[in-house]
């Protein structure tokens, strides 16, 4: 696979604004989920180029192995985003997603690569606290009646368990390795009414910033507020994030 084709099976949406783009936006969505999850490119201006992460082993690359390790899927991401710093750029990562997102900014800081203008962290708690509920282990009864599959028909829920248990693993085995705040400025997210994460879960993020810091509820939203809240997600992003044009 050429570098090029490499760059748009893990990033899609590369290139997809390339005469009006001034900024990029890449996206890390959640556990079990893929690069279609979201729908923020479009109440995003032309001027933001959306890029987002798609992982092995969901939508068009499932028949991929899904990865397991958070340090193999930075290692894999890092390089191929250091390619796309022409213009300045943020991350948004929801979940899984926050975590992916936080040590890939690790990684292009150590190969010494343009460093995001901002990290949006949604609906993760900070690194380093303990998971309330590791879930990889359980048996697939039990870990199918905690997923949040809703709508998604029920046969269709087994054969993406695998692939959720797959991205719980990538969370839940990950091990915090203590280095200097990011001179990033971060940006923390999440429905008020998350029970995965509370105000200091979320306000533990602070410490790894060298940069202004702040924290942001969506009123009356739950975990997975971002599906139908793109439009409020996106304003918010844009609020912050210098892409008007």
């Amino acid at each position: 696979m050429t570098a090029g084709a490499l760059a748009t099976a893990w990033l899609r949406g590369l290139g997809g604004r390339e005469h009006t783009a001034r900024w990029r936006l890449f996206v890390f969505p959640h556990a079990g989920a893929g690069a279609s999850a979201y729908r923020l490119a479009a109440h995003l201006p032309e001027t933001v180029e959306v890029c987002t992460v798609q992982l092995p082993g969901r939508e068009n690359r499932l028949a991929e192995p899904a990865l397991t390790s958070l340090d193999d899927a930075v290692a894999a991401l890092a390089p191929l985003i250091a390619d796309h710093t022409d213009l300045p750029y943020a991350f948004f990562g929801h979940s899984m997603g926050a975590l992916i997102a936080f040590e890939t900014a690790r990684r292009l800081r150590a190969l010494g690569t343009r460093l995001p203008d901002r990290l949006f962290l949604s609906s993760m708690r900070a690194p380093g606290l303990p998971d309330r509920d590791p879930r990889h282990t359980l048996p697939d009864d039990k870990l199918l009646a905690t997923a949040e599959f809703d709508g998604v028909d029920p046969e269709l829920q087994e054969l993406l368990l695998p692939l959720l248990r797959a991205d719980l693993t990538l969370c839940e085995t990950y091990t915090h390795r203590a280095e200097a705040p990011l001179p990033c400025g971060l940006t923390v997210l999440a429905g008020s009414d998350d029970e995965s994460v509370d105000r200091t879960e979320l306000s533990g993020w602070r410490e790894h910033t060298s940069a202004d810091f702040e924290l942001h509820l969506f009123p009356g939203a739950p975990h997975l507020y971002v599906r139908g809240a793109e439009r409020q997600l996106a304003e918010t992003i844009t609020r912050t994030f210098p892409a008007r044009g």
